[in-house]
């Protein structure tokens, strides 16, 4: 991760580099299990996507974010793209994104990311973006004209979007949903009571209004949100959240392994066993949920290509019996 997007500004290293996260001791890691373990990425398929976002002078959350799945997907050509820059101007305690000083905005961010889904051929591309509470409108008008440029370059290519939660950007939401995406994804991250110390930035029912009003505004996009476990949630609260989303009409909700990225995140509480996993999906099936997945490698963009077909698949189906 170190390696990538140097050239684009510096980034803060050690304690400056996350503040708050800075602030929890370090304190031993359970033994990782083996469903956790992955392969280093050394295929030539993850070359040649890794090559593509060099190219284009491009960041990625894979990265970003030292993603346990960058070898599978990158091997697939499938990168998710994250734009407004490489630093975020939050410090949320669980992620392993830079925090400090924004990058400036670059104009021509769009047409590259266009070009490069392009070149990478894909069906179906994740946006994701830093925080950037220094912009009036949080970035929305960015991802609007990122939309925009790959309709007109690829038309054929769906799209999803991973955003801020737009927090005090009045008209910023509206920006972005204008412009159409196929999906539209917030992340909860966790429970309401683990906020002040996962995400002290973000307000857990600002983020869940933020979702219901993506369907007010237009209820044919797709949502989706999710959140990680292992930070010491129970399986009752995450059944509350659970019920929270499908109250604001999520469609689609992911659960996945909270992997402490340094001694200096988050702390982990613990490594959550398979059987619990199928246990929260079970939930999550009953619940009404068009599609849930959960399990330790779950991330929000992992299979994001399979899951957007199957919730077509899915949706076309309920209608058929409504």
């Amino acid at each position: 991760m170190a390696e990538a997007q140097q050239h684009r500004g510096v980034k803060l290293r050690g304690e400056a580099r996350h503040p708050e996260k800075a602030k929890n001791p370090p304190r031993p890691q359970p033994k990782r299990p083996h469903w956790l373990r992955v392969k280093a990425p050394q295929s030539e398929g993850y070359t040649q996507t890794r090559d593509i976002i060099r190219e284009h002078n491009l960041v990625t959350v894979c990265e970003e974010a030292a993603c346990p799945n960058i070898g599978e997907c990158w091997q697939k050509k499938h990168a998710t793209m994250m734009i407004l820059g490489s630093v975020c101007t939050r410090a949320c305690a669980f992620c392993n994104v830079a925090t400090g000083r924004p990058d400036q905005l670059d104009p021509h961010e769009p047409s590259r990311v266009a070009d490069a889904v392009a070149k990478l051929q894909l069906n179906h591309v994740v946006i994701t973006s830093v925080d950037r509470d220094d912009l009036d409108d949080g970035g929305a008008g960015h991802f609007a004209q990122v939309i925009t440029e790959i309709r007109t370059r690829t038309p054929a290519t769906t799209i999803e979007v991973l955003t801020p939660d737009f927090r005090r950007k009045t008209g910023a939401l509206e920006q972005v949903v204008a412009a159409r995406p196929d999906v539209f994804n917030h992340n909860l991250e966790t429970i309401p009571r683990l906020y002040p110390s996962v995400r002290p930035g973000s307000r857990y029912f600002h983020s869940l209004r933020l979702l219901q009003q993506v369907k007010e505004l237009d209820p044919t996009i797709f949502t989706k949100s999710g959140v990680m476990v292992g930070l010491g949630e129970t399986m009752e609260e995450i059944c509350q959240v659970m019920d929270d989303l499908r109250s604001a009409d999520v469609d689609f909700m992911t659960i996945g392994q909270y992997l402490q990225p340094t001694p200096k995140h988050h702390p982990l509480d613990r490594f959550w066993a398979l059987d619990e996993f199928a246990e929260l999906r079970a939930h999550g099936e009953a619940k009404g949920f068009l599609l849930i997945s959960a399990t330790p490698l779950t991330r929000s963009s992992y299979h994001a290509d399979a899951d957007f077909a199957a919730l077509r698949q899915a949706r076309q189906a309920h209608n058929d019996r409504i």
